[in-house]
């Protein structure tokens, strides 16, 4: 039996955005390299060489496409296209030309402002392990804006290696879908939207993966980072999403590497959002010695662990799903603890040494 969603082959729903996206990206790069829209190398980067930056221009175009031949057009879907309009005009701006992080900031608030006001997309109620917890207005306003905003801003930071953003996103995204059909809710928007946004992320990673030709720029991540967070509203209003658990679980790694960025920061007398280093997860895996693609299959997997507990919580599996939940979180922190995300062990070795 063909799966479908409201009536559209699933295979077609990813396919045709993948393969749009794949032929999309070699143009993009041409266009990246004629408007100077390329990520030069510097102290902060890990590319040896200038390398294009507007791959989310693909992404985007493949996730239109996709919507125009399987979406159904409502107040919802406009809004959600408004926003992401803004945040692909935002990241076009800054990829050519960087913006400060304040207007950035402005963009992402405008962005989730109209999903609130215009789309009346808001977060209403949360429940978090077994907690439940209701938001009237303006409570709801602010708590959906602060939400898209942050996870906006989680899946723009994790974009710090080829092929790790928009790896981490198709995990994210697949998952929703899978959840979806295995809690028997695919007439949803959200299904719709996580499906084309797989294919439209996939098809860019062919070319994201190490050794990377074009990257996301900011252009894709924010683009991206507002669609992650977009499906997550979407699916606490379709209930595909019973609990905030789920998509903390799947976001888990990006969004315990970003925390401990901002604390790491704060100890370090820094400012915590503006001030960019070379201390993320994906770089100590690099200090380890481990190889691009080698630092990369470790992130994912530990990505794929959390989305597979996620999918054992949604089949009612809470309490293994909360304690394998422990166990991996408990390994990560261990793992952190080696490294030098939060306290730098330099000093230590060379006492050792001498």
């Amino acid at each position: 039996m063909e799966l479908t969603v409201n009536g559209h082959s699933i295979f077609f729903l990813f396919l045709i955005p993948f393969v749009t996206s794949l032929l999309l990206v070699p143009f993009v790069k041409k266009v990246a390299f004629h408007i100077d829209a390329l990520d030069y190398p510097n102290a902060r980067r890990l590319n040896k060489i200038p390398m294009p930056d507007l791959g989310g221009l693909a992404v985007f175009f493949a996730f239109l496409f996709g919507f125009m031949l399987f979406g159904e057009g409502n107040v919802e879907i406009i809004a959600i296209l408004i926003g992401s309009f803004l945040m692909i005009l935002m990241g076009l701006c800054d990829d050519i030309k960087p913006l400060g992080a304040k207007w950035q900031m402005l963009a992402q608030i405008v962005a989730a402002a109209i999903l609130v006001f215009y789309g009346h997309i808001t977060l209403d109620e949360v429940s978090i392990l077994g907690f439940h917890m209701t938001f009237a207005p303006p409570w709801n306003y602010f708590l959906t804006i602060f939400f898209v905003v942050a996870i906006i801003n989680v899946i723009n930071l994790s974009d710090g290696l080829d092929g790790l953003c928009s790896g981490i996103s198709t995990i994210y995204f697949l998952t929703v879908a899978i959840i979806a059909f295995i809690i028997n809710r695919v007439g949803g928007l959200d299904i719709t939207l996580a499906i084309i946004m797989s294919g439209s992320v996939l098809g860019f990673l062919v070319y994201n993966f190490p050794p990377a030709k074009i990257y996301l720029g900011d252009t894709g991540s924010n683009f991206i980072g507002f669609m992650v967070a977009v499906i997550a509203l979407l699916g606490f209003k379709t209930a595909t999403f019973t609990s905030l658990i789920i998509p903390l679980l799947i976001l888990a790694t990006p969004i315990i590497d970003v925390a401990l960025s901002i604390f790491r920061r704060l100890l370090q007398g820094k400012n915590p959002l503006t001030t960019p280093d070379k201390e993320h997860f994906h770089h100590q895996l690099l200090k380890m010695q481990f190889s691009t693609r080698a630092s990369l299959f470790i992130i994912y997997a530990v990505n794929i662990s959390f989305a597979l507990v996620s999918i054992l919580y949604v089949l009612g599996n809470t309490e293994y799903a909360i304690a394998l939940y422990v166990c991996l979180l408990v390994l990560f922190l261990f793992i952190v603890l080696k490294t030098d995300i939060l306290f730098s062990h330099t000093k230590g070795k060379n006492q050792e040494k001498k």
